[in-house]
């Protein structure tokens, strides 16, 4: 189920608001410039899809962003529990890092935890499937798949060269919560 924590950055064992409800956490993420939406398929799925059948049953929603944010490039990423480098693959993206651009990422199965440092205060975004973030270019996050990822995502890149990692050496994401699966 998806949900936000709020934290202020110093008490990562308190949150300050936890939010269930996704048109809620919608409208609580848009007060700090973070897009969080929903979107359904509009077609069937095969059981284990290709990267086209993905795009093709999302395309008039991935072509609204594109033309409302300007995105050029679409592609499918997904991680399995047996993927034999999920242990590096997740450790890519656990410290706290920015990128020249936004980071777009929609859940067609699984999940994933956002955390977005934002002003004093930490953003947890737990996305599953439906779900919609767009991180905002130099926002300081962090993501993590979990011990045993499981997900499809679609993502969009205006330049794939733009989104490479600018670790910030903050030790900010040890402190916060990790995803358990």
């Amino acid at each position: 189920m998806s949900n936000l924590k709020v934290f202020r950055d110093g008490e990562p064992g308190s949150p300050e608001l936890i939010v269930n409800d996704k048109l809620a956490m919608a409208e609580e993420l848009a007060k700090v410039g973070v897009r969080y939406e929903q979107w359904q398929a509009n077609a069937k799925l095969s059981d284990n899809p290709g990267q086209d059948e993905v795009i093709e049953a999302y395309r008039e929603d991935i072509e609204r962003l594109k033309r409302e944010d300007g995105y050029q490039t679409v592609d499918v990423v997904s991680m399995t529990p047996d993927h034999p480098q999920k242990t590096v693959a997740r450790g890519k993206f656990l410290d706290e890092h920015r990128h020249s651009e936004d980071e777009v990422r929609f859940f067609v199965e699984g999940q994933g935890l956002f955390t977005l440092h934002i002003g004093e205060r930490v953003y947890e975004v737990l996305c599953t499937k439906g779900d919609l973030i767009s991180v905002p270019a130099n926002t300081p996050h962090w993501f993590d798949m979990g011990p045993n990822p499981r997900f499809v995502a679609i993502r969009l890149f205006n330049n794939e060269e733009g989104w490479v990692a600018k670790f910030t050496g903050e030790d900010i994401a040890l402190r916060f919560n990790r995803l358990e699966n």
